[in-house]
């Protein structure tokens, strides 16, 4: 085996355990998270999530961090968060059963409009990225990029994008509800903190859910979300 494969095959092993892929998905929210709080959400044991955190930030899946006596762990970055993202969307999807009308405003919610690590997904994200696509601010016939006209509408609206050495622009992130791309990159990530600093979606308590209140039409593009 090669080199390159066994690496990969390193990567798959620590995704290949049913708690890690519950910890790593639940970090998608972005957030840094304590041993305890991830040891609760799979149902496992304090010393049973610490084997499974210490593999995982040994990979270079997640990355620590101490303050004080607490450690907490989150996702090592926006590439790990999308590799997590798209993974889920390919996977053979099951068909849930809600069984109150709490389950079912949950799971709409969730699929309706969410973050992605620190981009917008659901049916916003996948919305926001078709506008996008339509009024020419972003072209995907090789790949997929920011045009001209994407640049002057970002800077028109006063979005903020953070370059950051080793991220791109634009990404397409695989949508895990959608099963369509959602923008992710830099520009995803400065329209979703735009999005929240202006009220025009806000966090559901409890996940990574968010509240539309008329994102994409306040971006000046339309939506049928």
């Amino acid at each position: 085996m090669s080199a390159e494969g066994e690496e990969l095959a390193g990567w798959a092993r620590m995704l290949a355990d049913g708690t890690r892929a519950t910890v790593c998905l639940a970090l998608l929210d972005g957030r840094a998270w304590t041993a305890t709080e991830l040891a609760k959400l799979a149902k496992v044991s304090r010393p049973t999530i610490s084997e499974h955190l210490n593999l995982l930030v040994n990979g270079g899946l997640l990355t620590e961090v101490r303050q004080g006596r607490h450690r907490y762990v989150k996702l090592a970055g926006p590439d790990t968060a999308e590799l997590i993202e798209g993974l889920a969307a390919l996977a053979p999807r099951r068909t849930q059963v809600a069984n109150s009308l709490s389950a079912v405003s949950k799971r709409d919610a969730f699929a309706r409009a969410r973050t992605c690590y620190d981009h917008l997904a659901g049916k916003l994200g996948v919305a926001l990225a078709d506008a996008m696509t339509e009024r020419g601010l972003i072209d995907w016939s090789d790949g997929i990029a920011l045009t001209p006209e994407g640049q002057a509408w970002l800077e028109d609206l006063g979005v903020q994008v953070e370059v950051r050495r080793g991220r791109p622009a634009v990404r397409s992130c695989l949508d895990v509800t959608e099963r369509r791309p959602h923008i992710a990159g830099a520009v995803g990530a400065a329209l979703c903190a735009h999005a929240l600093h202006h009220g025009w979606v806000t966090h559901i308590p409890g996940g990574r859910a968010l509240k539309v209140n008329g994102a994409v039409q306040a971006f000046g593009l339309s939506s049928g979300v």
